[in-house]
């Protein structure tokens, strides 16, 4: 039998990261009554102690505003592309009707193979 994934909020994590930090249970106990491995539990721990100066960054707010206006400005950047792109095949067909008549892509259109 195969056990389905679980995937945990980062709100438990940190709970039970908070709970073993305090030290009033085990570890173990801690994974115990959670139903988890204690390894995974020691991995949060773990993880959560090496991101913790992170919190503190005085730069972190700024990295994040900068990010934040490059993902738009290439958000911007790929909608005006798109919308090129959109005005050029809708020109494009209709230049197709005007020279090729009404239904050209039924007449020109291309084949799938092996149909005859």
């Amino acid at each position: 039998m195969s056990r389905t994934r679980r995937n945990f909020t980062a709100k438990f994590k940190t709970d039970l990261v908070l709970e073993v930090l305090k030290g009033e249970k085990e570890l173990n106990v801690i994974a115990t009554e959670h139903d988890i491995q204690p390894n995974l539990l020691r991995n949060w721990k773990k993880e959560f102690l090496e991101k913790a100066s992170i919190v503190f960054d005085e730069s972190r707010e700024e990295n994040l505003k900068e990010k934040l206006s490059e993902e738009r400005k290439e958000k911007a950047a790929y909608a005006k592309k798109v919308g090129q792109l959109t005005m050029q095949v809708d020109w494009l067909k209709k230049k197709s009707e005007e020279v090729l008549g009404p239904d050209y892509e039924s007449k020109y259109s291309p084949k799938p193979p092996f149909e005859d």
